[in-house]
């Protein structure tokens, strides 16, 4: 926009106040547009200006061939964020070029005298970055200069795009809402009133206006008549004289609506006797009639007076016309104001209370749409059904297909037809409240499906008390049915299972409780609902409850998980929970459903078979330990006796002895571990050198692979040496044991956060992937014609997750079948 290095407006007060608009008009430099300087402006221009400038209509100044533009505050909304302020003063050519072929033709008309007007015309403007409809009142009217030449255009538009589409879709849901249309008929009965008073009072004013204009051209003829006319007439009427606006002649209807007499008012000047705030609005209006002779017509105009210091308010249809002496020169101007205030006010009421009940509908209809809750009419005197859009898609009957009684019962489930219809002739029968509500099944037209719906409807009866109407509601609760089915399905479940099955609240509080619970722990439902289940758990042990709440809070789900419980008795059962969030419809965790089995006797058939292993174990291990002499002591005599067959049975014996040596200590492990003896010795160590070690003894004992360590900086660990010295020896061992001879394993380190992560990488046979979760399990092997000649108990996995476990690390592995595993363990970094 050009910078404005002309006067300010205190040099020009026509210019003076319109707001924001205002202050953007003389901030302009219009000496680089067609106007020019302000100071150069035509009178007519100016006063339009000025009148645009101090009134609350929409105005928009197109001034000369270019249709220059000026608008004000009320106006500036209709350009959007596209047009504005770019179009003032730019050619309305520009600014609506893509309405300019429908408008175009209307402005050159206007130029050449030829007022327009539309209500609730369509244009597509492009406003906001799109094209989007807009409707608008408008009306084009040229502005005349001195000479009566028109020299510009002076548009008034409203903007009625809200009213346009609130009213279509109002028009919509009036044509769905049958049931409504009854409120609706005596709301537009009212209005109709109202309009023809309106219509009335709008005769009665023009009739004085015509009244007024024969009376004017007889004024030469008789003054005093005239005068006596305007004294005794019951609309009010004043005559403005001169530039100043003095009251030359008034009516007491006219003073009565300033709150004074007649006396008071003739001879003063008009904006003397009303407020400061009035004379900004109605001045440039009558200054224009007085200059221009065109009258000004307004509509529902509010005005405000004071009496007594108090503000009184009303609404005014007032005439500005022309005063003409017997010459025809114009002297001053003549106001007729009839007051409206109750029309308007009552106008104001009925649109209040029919947007109110738009609302109503429109909230009614956003809970149809959101329910897809249908709705039907039947016209029980001829037999007419309505089914509204929801109500087909329920029924799955097309479009083009008309829905009748006969065809409605035929898709009625065989099962509930009998009953269906004598519900429907109950409610129609004479003396029924003519309430109906039940639930059937229906046989969808388009695929014949089974579904369950729920029908709401009341009869409406005409003259006589003879049903005429049956009107309701209609919802598909197919699914709603399924969940009681499955509900029921699985309270029985809950009831017969040997689990006991709980659920509580994040707050640990027990809200159900199932007959296996009051078995196992010896509390009935009664004396659980509404306890914590901090009752149940060992003061040892009290600290699982908030590790597993803060789980659930995350959405995990807790499985398998194997620890005590008291009994009423005070009895410690050893119980395997399982445990899962429950979530409300809105997807959020609002508690939890635990399942807890008792594995006492699982844990001391565990017991009873680990003390036996372990004794087993030590028992085998003294006489191997002196087998193991003895092959020693012997292979030594035998290396120089040059007896080849005695000498590889030594060694394949000594083979053995190994094998077995290693499966004992395994079962021992298991057994240590099981039964908490395996204490961890912390100590700090290089893992990266433990590494390095383990590699460089395995290329010698197993020279068939080739086994590489990646470089790795030096890495600090506290943890048990031996006992990671065997994890990870287990990992290369496996490694050699399933991949074929020749084939690289690659052992690589890295941190990460704050941990440590190892792995160990073969090129083998791989793992099935429906064995890769259970590869860590106790005496878990995955069975295949690959694996039936390597030896193994399911041991070593298990004891290495062990042990990376009470080190608080992780373990698992990545395999594809035919390709190779990596296995994967982390240590925590943090000392």
């Amino acid at each position: 926009m050009p910078a404005n290095t002309s006067p300010q407006f205190n040099d020009y007060p026509f210019l003076a106040g319109g707001g924001e608009m205002g202050a953007l008009i003389r901030s302009f430099d219009w000496s680089a547009t067609p106007l020019g300087n302000p100071g150069t402006w035509p009178s007519a221009l100016r006063q339009s200006v000025n009148m645009l400038l101090n009134t609350s209509f929409p105005i928009l100044i197109c001034w000369g061939n270019e249709y220059i533009q000026i608008y004000n505050d009320a106006f500036r909304p209709i350009n959007g964020e596209t047009k504005h302020p770019q179009a003032l003063g730019g050619s309305a050519k520009e600014t609506y070029a893509e309405i300019w072929d429908t408008i175009g033709p209307m402005f050159k008309g206007v130029m050449a005298g030829t007022p327009v007007g539309f209500p609730d015309f369509l244009v597509k403007l492009n406003r906001n970055g799109y094209l989007e409809d807009c409707y608008f009142d408008f009306s084009y009217s040229p502005i005349y200069d001195d000479e009566g030449t028109s020299r510009g255009i002076r548009v008034i538009c409203v903007e009625t795009t809200a009213k346009v589409k609130a009213q279509r879709e109002l028009d919509a849901i009036n044509s769905e809402l049958a049931a409504t249309n009854e409120e609706l008929y005596a709301s537009n009965e009212e209005l109709a009133c109202t309009n023809e008073e309106l219509i009335a009072s709008n005769d009665e004013l023009l009739q004085t206006q015509e009244l007024l204009n024969k009376t004017v051209k007889s004024l030469t003829e008789s003054d005093q008549r005239f005068r006596n006319l305007v004294r005794d007439a019951n609309v009010g009427i004043v005559l403005l004289m001169g530039p100043e606006m003095r009251v030359g002649i008034v009516n007491e209807a006219y003073s009565r609506l300033l709150k004074r007499t007649a006396a008071e008012l003739e001879g003063k000047l008009l904006f003397t006797m009303v407020p400061a705030e009035a004379e900004a609005y109605f001045r440039p209006l009558i200054e224009s009639v007085r200059i221009t002779g065109e009258p000004v017509f307004l509509y529902d105009t509010p005005y405000l007076v004071y009496k007594d210091g108090e503000p009184v308010s009303g609404y005014l249809n007032i005439i500005y016309q022309p005063y003409r002496e017997s010459d025809g020169h114009i002297s001053g101007v003549m106001a007729v104001c009839q007051d409206v205030t109750v029309q308007v006010e009552t106008t104001q009421r009925l649109q209040s209370a029919n947007e109110e009940l738009s609302a109503k509908e429109s909230r009614l209809q956003m809970s149809i749409a959101a329910t897809n809750l249908g709705t039907w009419e039947y016209n029980i005197s001829n037999g007419d059904l309505y089914w509204s859009p929801e109500c087909r898609q329920i029924y799955g009957i097309g479009p083009g297909q008309l829905p009748t009684m006969e065809l409605f019962s035929e898709h009625i489930h065989p099962e509930d037809r009998e009953y269906v219809q004598a519900e429907v002739a109950r409610c129609i029968a004479a003396g029924s409240e003519g309430n109906y509500d039940i639930s059937y099944r229906i046989l969808r037209f388009d695929n014949n499906d089974t579904r369950w719906i729920k029908v709401h409807g009341k009869v409406y009866e005409g003259a006589g008390g003879v049903a005429e109407r049956f009107i309701g509601t209609v919802l598909d609760i197919t699914e709603q049915k399924l969940a009681e089915e499955q509900s029921a399905k699985l309270a029985a479940i809950v009831t017969s299972s040997d689990d006991a099955i709980i659920s509580k609240t994040l707050e640990s509080v027990i809200t159900s409780w199932n007959k296996a619970a009051e078995r196992m722990f010896g509390y009935s439902a009664d004396e659980m609902i509404g306890e914590t289940v901090y009752k149940l758990i060992p003061d040892d042990r009290q600290d699982e409850e908030t590790e597993i709440i803060d789980r659930l809070r995350n959405g995990e789900r807790v499985e398998h998980f194997e620890t005590q419980r008291l009994a009423s008795d005070g009895r410690l059962i050893n119980v395997s929970l399982t445990i899962s969030p429950i979530k409300n419809r809105e997807g959020q965790i609002i508690g939890a459903s635990k399942i807890a089995r008792d594995i006492t006797e699982r844990k001391l058939d565990e017991i009873r078979k680990n003390d036996f292993i372990g004794m087993v174990s030590h028992e085998l291990k003294t006489p191997l330990t002196s087998l193991k002499a003895i092959l020693q002591v012997t292979s030594a005599k035998l290396k120089n006796n040059g007896d080849t067959f005695l000498m590889g049975a030594m060694e394949r014996a000594n083979s053995q002895v190994k094998k077995m040596t290693t499966m004992i200590n395994g079962f021992l492990n298991v057994s240590r571990l099981e039964s908490g003896k395996i204490v961890l010795d912390r100590q700090e160590f290089d893992l990266y050198e433990l590494l390095r070690e383990i590699v460089a003894e395995t290329n010698l004992t197993s020279p068939t692979h080739s086994i590489s360590v990646d470089e790795c900086s030096p890495i600090r660990v506290n943890a048990d040496l031996d006992k990671i010295a065997s994890v990870i020896t287990n990992l290369v061992s496996n490694a050699i044991k399933y991949s074929a001879k020749g084939r690289l394993i690659e052992v690589h380190c890295e941190k990460k956060e704050k941990s440590v992560v190892v792995s160990v990488r073969d090129e083998g046979m791989g793992i099935p992937s429906e064995d890769l979760p259970h590869i860590f399990d106790r005496y878990f092997r995955s069975e295949s014609q690959q694996t039936r000649h390597i030896s193994g108990f399911g041991i070593g996995l298990y004891l290495s997750a062990e042990i990376i476990r009470r080190h608080n690390g992780e373990i698992w592995a990545e395999s594809e079948s035919g390709k190779g595993s990596t296995f994967y363990f982390s240590l925590p970094l943090d000392h």
